[in-house]
């Protein structure tokens, strides 16, 4: 018998396989992975609207958490994508300052993060 830790971890990696999946279609052809995942262009503006309260979420979450390698690695993340919007928009001639601005910040608390676990040689 699987205790729960465990199977909590097997489904979080089947999330982790379903997700990289998907962005993997998003990736190839965007088009068509609009298609796959049945998301409508004419709602990103309300799609967005939940994905920032689920980055809050996460990020509110982390901090009252308080382990410095969760802290740094959502961190990373946000600064990933802000980056990878950054570059898009850049490329697209669209402003990109603000997302660049946001990466920065990502970036800093990152940075923050892991000093404060080098220093400490603990991650909480």
């Amino acid at each position: 018998m699987i205790d729960l830790p465990t199977l909590a971890v097997l489904l979080s990696g089947g999330g982790i396989l379903v997700t990289g999946l998907l962005a993997t279609a998003f990736l190839r052809d965007p088009i068509r992975g609009m298609a796959q995942t049945t998301h409508r262009a004419e709602s990103l503006p309300r799609v967005m609207a939940d994905r920032y309260v689920a980055f809050t979420a996460l990020a509110a979450g982390a901090t009252l958490y308080r382990d410095l390698a969760v802290i740094a690695f959502l961190f990373a993340v946000f600064a990933f994508m802000s980056y990878a919007d950054t570059a898009i928009y850049a490329r697209d001639g669209h402003p990109y300052v603000k997302h660049l601005i946001a990466g920065l910040a990502a970036t800093a608390v990152t940075g923050v993060a892991l000093a404060a676990i080098l220093k400490s040689g603990v991650a909480a």
